[in-house]
């Protein structure tokens, strides 16, 4: 396709491919700095907002939605988040983010955080294509790459850029540009899934519950006052349409049941889902002219809530860096992004897996593994040090903490 004939040229500085939160908030970062771009993704609008994802920011990540001019919607149908609880052994302990790190974090869907970024591009007149195909990103290894693609209209295009920024997604095209003798992927595979419900229901607990039980684990969460979202550890082979709703309720009653007699509040299903586990990384984040962010770059499992807020970061660093290496600086200062990134995108999988280990229960597990869990989740609730350490990774460390 790259000797096609091509009805239309553009030249813009940036070249972004993927128009999920991580692509469509560095070009709003990049507009407001007078610097153009044109956002490419396969998928249409409506797929993209109506895909189910995390729902949990950073309060940093929510000021920077307001802040920079996105939308002030999470103030008004948001919800701030003071603390969690752990449930373990038939009890809850609530770990207080305020009192421990003078922080907290907002349940807001990702899918709203899509819907005010790509309204906000649209205000503002950025060029953003949906429902592309035959994408080709070239030249990635000179100072004039290019991008050809072919419009849902069936028109063929070139964009002509100084960089191109990969934020395609866990299924990224992009990272396959850097060769495989230079690239190091590291990985892991967890051996069990969620399964994940939407219910109409009003809310069974004011915070998320992370619950865990002989019987494995369970992550109560909210969306709306009367749409709940909740998941349960299964089997990753598991098929959602085996499920039943009664099914799904007595699997989920039994993993918070406990002496204190919390139960949830039931309703109809409204959407089945089965999420699998994978920790992902990839290096180099940068190979000539060409930038990977958010999950086309890394995932982590779901537990600790760190995948959206580690996108949004990268887009936050890329912004400087990219600027700079728009000015005097020139590439070099693409140089500087990686060990910003990766220093933060580390963390994240250590805490994302140290979470994953400590509350679900690994196929053929021991009752002496159960017993360390519980050990470990004790330590966890009844010390201020280990209390500290929850909130502080959760809530995304302390401000002004490096990285």
């Amino acid at each position: 396709m790259a000797d096609a004939v091509v009805d239309t040229v553009a030249s813009v500085p940036v070249a972004v491919i993927g128009a999920g939160p991580a692509g469509l908030m560095l070009a709003h970062r990049l507009g407001r700095a007078g610097v153009d771009t044109i956002v490419l993704d396969t998928r249409t609008r409506r797929e993209i907002e109506t895909t189910q994802r995390a729902g949990i920011l950073e309060a940093d990540a929510a000021r920077d939605l307001v802040e920079t001019g996105v939308s002030d919607r999470i103030l008004r149908e948001g919800h701030e988040h003071e603390g969690v609880e752990l449930r373990f052994g038939g009890r809850s302990h609530r770990i207080d983010f305020e009192d421990l790190v003078g922080a907290s974090v907002w349940l807001y869907p990702q899918t709203e955080v899509f819907v005010d970024l790509a309204d906000a591009r649209e205000r503002d007149g950025g060029a953003v294509h949906f429902g592309v195909r035959d994408t080709e990103v070239l030249d990635v290894t000179t100072t004039a790459p290019r991008v050809r693609y072919t419009a849902a209209d069936g028109s063929r295009h070139e964009i002509r850029a100084r960089y191109v920024v990969g934020a395609d997604g866990s299924r990224s095209m992009c990272r396959d540009l850097v060769p495989e003798d230079r690239r190091t992927r590291y990985g892991k595979e967890y051996p069990f899934a969620w399964f994940g419900i939407m219910t109409e229901a009003p809310a069974s607990a004011p915070e998320l519950v992370y619950a865990h039980s002989a019987h494995g684990f369970a992550l109560i969460s909210q969306r709306t006052e009367t749409v709940q979202r909740m998941y349960f550890q299964c089997s990753p082979g598991e098929s959602a349409d085996a499920w039943p709703d009664d099914r799904i309720w007595e699997t989920l009653q039994a993993r918070v049941a406990g002496e204190d007699g919390f139960r949830l509040t039931e309703g109809p299903v409204l959407e089945k889902t089965v999420l699998r586990f994978r920790s992902f990384v990839q290096e180099p984040m940068r190979w000539g002219a060409m930038a990977l962010a958010g999950d086309a770059a890394h995932t982590v499992p779901p537990t600790g809530a760190r995948g959206l807020n580690l996108a949004l970061h990268d887009v936050k660093v890329l912004t400087e860096v990219l600027l700079r290496a728009l000015g005097p600086a020139g590439a070099a200062a693409l140089d500087h992004y990686q060990p910003r990134a990766l220093q933060r995108v580390w963390r994240a999988q250590s805490f994302s897996h140290w979470m994953t280990q400590l509350l679900h229960t690994a196929p053929g597990g021991s009752a002496f593994d159960l017993r360390l869990q519980l050990g470990e989740l004790d330590n966890v609730v009844g010390t201020r040090a280990g209390r500290t350490y929850l909130a502080e990774q959760y809530t995304g460390w302390p401000v002004g903490s490096q990285g």
